[in-house]
């Protein structure tokens, strides 16, 4: 294990949040918040740079990053981020316990956009954005932006990326994984920015616009207003939200291939149009379900295509009441819950690309046992997927069911109903945001106990890591010195 190595990245990347802790201390000054704010936001910048400098004076022999060196630095690294990004909310009394600022920020992070907020208004614009902006950092993820940011000279930190990207199959857009990273956090931020002034020219505050594309790009869905984004009661808001977050779903390599003229390969994508599919099929099944309980057929497909995009995308804006819809539409909403967005988008779930393995791998063995003698390679955009990859799917399908499971054993501790506290996990470890009942869309998580937050905490960073990294930190083989 290079200890090291781990201890001068994660070092930087605790710096990098310093400065990151800059804007929000910005937006006190600009709104006039008062010293105590400024001093709240100075004080863990503070902190953080100490504590960077601190870990990054001992610099590493060799840069060399294995397998296990990625996972820890990601699982290590996010761990960190969230417990400084909760202290502004703790040291300014906002959320008085640290277990909730805790899960509000690690909530954040992990662009779940679970809240234990009551009045989410009343908070101070300054942590207004820096709530939001924990979205858009989550988003691409913590890590990936120090390689975009730093040099690294080693090849193996493809390793990191590996770790912190989501999907079952990540790859380099080009030869050097800083390259790649960089290419990534540019397309994220020019779209996040083309969706911050496509909402600002629709009469949009610019304040409310900003946070609002935060959310969406980071797929986190923390909305400024109590009832989230049916405050503004706006279809043009609705369309554009929902149109960005269908964007953010998809794979990022596919845009930079759009760049690159290489369109034929976006439109053989076939992951993209089992996702296009779903979000088409599930919109209009929704819309012809809950017309009974609405004006027209054009009222029920807003509120289904709208609440289609966010739960799919696993954003998590809410415009209608869906705990109010009936069984049938709720089960389709569960169901997108699990299914999750595209691979390397900034969403989670399950993701499209595992689904689709799953499934051509449940097929197959079903005509190995009519047809024991067939041999046939499962291919996913006309590619054969390789064994190893196919073992790890439904190896993360199965461990994922067992976390699952032993979760939601946990919280019914809590003594909520079965679909509050099944729906908890779900939304959690999916990082969609709302779930049903109790933690409803017009509900959220301030009733919960400390245990089942914490519970729910660690599956939210489960969920944005994808099991492995946060099971290789706590492995005690993993930082043994010659492992």
């Amino acid at each position: 294990m290079n200890y090291r190595m781990i201890s001068s990245t994660v070092g930087k990347l605790l710096m990098i949040e310093a400065l990151f802790m800059a804007l929000p201390l910005f937006i006190s000054f600009y709104y006039d918040e008062g010293l105590s704010a400024a001093l709240v936001y100075a004080a863990v910048m503070a902190l953080l740079l100490i504590i960077g400098a601190v870990l990054s004076f001992f610099k590493p022999e060799h840069k060399r990053i294995f397998a296990k060196e990625g996972f820890v630095i990601v699982a290590l690294s996010w761990i960190l981020v969230a417990l400084f990004g909760a202290l502004p909310f703790y040291f300014s009394r906002a959320i008085p316990s640290f277990t909730d600022a805790f899960f509000e920020t690690v909530s954040g992070l992990t662009t779940t956009g679970a809240s234990i907020l009551t009045d989410i208004e009343a908070l101070p614009k300054s942590l207004l954005f820096w709530r939001s902006f924990t979205h858009w950092i989550g988003g691409m993820g913590v890590v990936v932006f120090v390689l975009a940011l730093l040099p690294q000279k080693d090849t193996r930190s493809m390793h990191i990326m590996r770790a912190e990207v989501p999907g079952p199959i990540v790859g380099k857009l080009l030869s050097k994984t800083t390259a790649t990273a960089r290419i990534l956090y540019l397309l994220y931020t020019a779209i996040t920015l083309l969706e911050t002034f496509i909402l600002y020219i629709g009469k949009v505050p610019l304040f409310d616009s900003i946070t609002l594309a935060f959310s969406t790009a980071g797929t986190g869905g923390f909305a400024i207003k109590n009832i989230s984004v049916a405050a503004y009661d706006s279809l043009y808001v609705e369309i554009v939200l929902s149109l960005f977050m269908i964007i953010f779903g998809i794979n990022f390599n596919l845009f930079y291939l759009i760049l690159v003229r290489q369109v034929k390969r976006v439109l053989k994508s076939e992951e993209l149009w089992v996702y296009l599919s779903i979000i088409a099929v599930s919109t209009v099944t929704i819309a012809l379900n809950i017309l009974p309980a609405v004006n027209s057929f054009g009222a029920a497909l807003r509120d289904a295509g709208f609440t289609v995009s966010s739960i799919i995308s696993t954003t998590g804006f809410v415009t209608a009441d869906f705990n109010t819809w009936p069984t049938f539409s709720k089960c389709i909403i569960v169901a997108l819950m699990l299914v999750g967005s595209m691979a390397g988008s900034t969403g989670g779930g399950l993701k499209i690309a595992r689904i689709v393995i799953l499934f051509k791998s449940g097929f197959r063995e079903i005509r190995r046992a009519i047809h024991p003698g067939t041999v046939k390679c499962i291919k996913l955009d006309g590619a054969v997927v390789d064994k190893e990859t196919v073992s790890t799917v439904n190896s993360y399908f199965t461990i994922y069911m067992v976390i699952v499971a032993v979760s939601t054993i946990l919280v019914s501790f809590n003594n909520l109903d079965f679909t509050s506290t099944v729906s908890s996990v779900i939304t959690c470890i999916n990082n969609v945001g709302p779930g049903l009942n109790a933690v409803g869309p017009t509900s959220n998580f301030s009733s919960l106990t400390d245990f089942s937050k914490i519970v729910l905490t660690i599956d939210m960073l489960i969920g944005r890591l994808e099991i492995f990294p946060m099971v290789i930190l706590f492995s005690p083989a993993a930082w043994k010195k010659n492992s």
